[in-house]
């Protein structure tokens, strides 16, 4: 093999192999940094601010939302990078902050990157 045919052999297989990898390392945990067994009630935006309960398919993303923006309720955009290697936004809307300032949970999708998505439920801590 010369060294052109390599070049174009190699440089074939990273177009293939990047993202196969990139969907391939998405995990099947659903986990996020907020804690699904709070029991609802229990839950206040007002004074405790909302988090990530669930997020679809996560390999380290997290979602903090401070009570000082639900309390303004404007539309925000958010970075769910958290641990992971790499970004996805999501943007809670002025309608997503008033369900949060009824204390009520939300799930918003977020942008798409790597070859993949996620769904995000956000709650009240």
């Amino acid at each position: 093999m010369n060294r052109k045919s390599f070049i174009k052999k190699a440089a074939g297989a990273m177009l293939v192999a990047v993202p196969a990898y990139s969907i391939l390392g998405c995990s099947n945990d659903d986990s996020a940094n907020g804690d699904p067994n709070i029991d609802p009630s229990a839950r206040d935006c007002s004074e405790n601010g909302a988090n990530a309960i669930t997020i679809t398919s996560n390999h380290g993303h997290t979602l903090l939302v401070s009570k000082e923006d639900v309390a303004a309720g404007v539309e925000k955009e958010y970075s769910i990078q958290g641990g992971s290697g790499h970004d996805h936004k999501v943007k809670l809307t002025t309608s997503h902050f008033n369900s949060l300032q009824s204390n009520s949970q939300i799930t918003v999708e977020s942008t798409t990157g790597n070859a993949h998505r996620h769904d995000v439920t956000v709650a009240c801590a």
